[in-house]
């Protein structure tokens, strides 16, 4: 099995990107291993000063695999299955920011749900002007596993997108502070690497307590706690049997998961 990311080190930069180019660079658990793995490893190595979480083909990522066997890992109806699942995800999403160095995220193509969540934790996010991000999980009555979104965007905001699972382009991402910046599809990995080598000049000491002290009043004002609360009730609703999910699983054992999520979109058409 190829591997799920690909690694490279250029000076002090250590370039990730994830690498399931057919399946949208959706999250297995391999890739979800991996990347824990490699950010853990990048940040370690003390001649590594910043992070690139970027992708291999057209998408940053569609969000979870929706074809792992979540029930057969977790038990994911279950209550307590639903919750160790999405404590499991959470973690998992906070590896970038975890990290003690600056992790930058690179996204072309859609960058959706908990991919979205993903690049939310990074410290910083370039975009093409192909980007679309949101997090659709409400409408398959799904939870989101780090509810991260009103820290970055506001609560007015953040409610109008997760209470529908719409979703933004780039420039609308870039407006209401999503990401940083939006350049051509065709300059992103430039424009890129070109901040992170500024970055890479910066002292190791003065990227890590810069890092630290934006991170811990983020958390002092509550971001840890409020995740996770989230994770709590999200396990209430993934353990719930709601019409819809029942209506969506069914689809997919009898059709596969492209016709459920077919069937699902084409009752928000206008």
């Amino acid at each position: 099995m190829p591997a799920t990311i690909e690694i490279e080190t250029e000076d002090r930069i250590r370039h990730i990107r994830l690498n399931r180019v057919k399946q949208m660079n959706s999250l297995s658990f391999e890739l979800m291993d991996e990347l824990s793995a490699a950010l853990g490893e990048a940040d370690a190595d003390d001649g590594i000063h910043i992070v690139v979480l970027g992708h291999n083909g057209a998408h940053f990522g569609a969000g979870y695999d929706l074809n792992a066997d979540w029930e057969g890992r977790f038990g994911r109806k279950s209550a307590i299955g639903a919750r160790t699942m999405l404590r499991a995800c959470a973690a998992f999403e906070f590896a970038p920011w975890d990290c003690s160095k600056p992790v930058i995220a690179m996204v072309r193509g859609y960058c959706l749900a908990g991919s979205c969540e993903l690049a939310m934790m990074c410290c910083v996010t370039f975009a093409s002007e192909t980007a679309m991000f949101g997090e659709p999980e409400i409408r398959f009555s799904a939870a989101p596993p780090v509810v991260v979104m009103p820290w970055l965007i506001g609560l007015k905001k953040a409610r109008e997108l997760l209470y529908t699972g719409e979703l933004i382009d780039a420039r609308e991402a870039l407006r209401l502070g999503m990401v940083n910046h939006v350049v051509a599809d065709d300059a992103l990995e430039a424009a890129t690497m070109k901040y992170a080598r500024r970055v890479a000049q910066i002292s190791l000491e003065g990227l890590k307590t810069t890092k630290a002290a934006i991170n811990k009043g983020a958390e002092i004002a509550g971001l840890r706690a409020a995740v996770d609360y989230g994770v709590e009730t999200g396990a209430l609703l993934d353990s719930t049997p709601t019409e819809v999910y029942v209506k969506f699983t069914e689809i997919i054992r009898e059709e596969g998961l492209s016709a459920a999520i077919r069937w699902r979109e084409s009752q928000f058409e206008d």
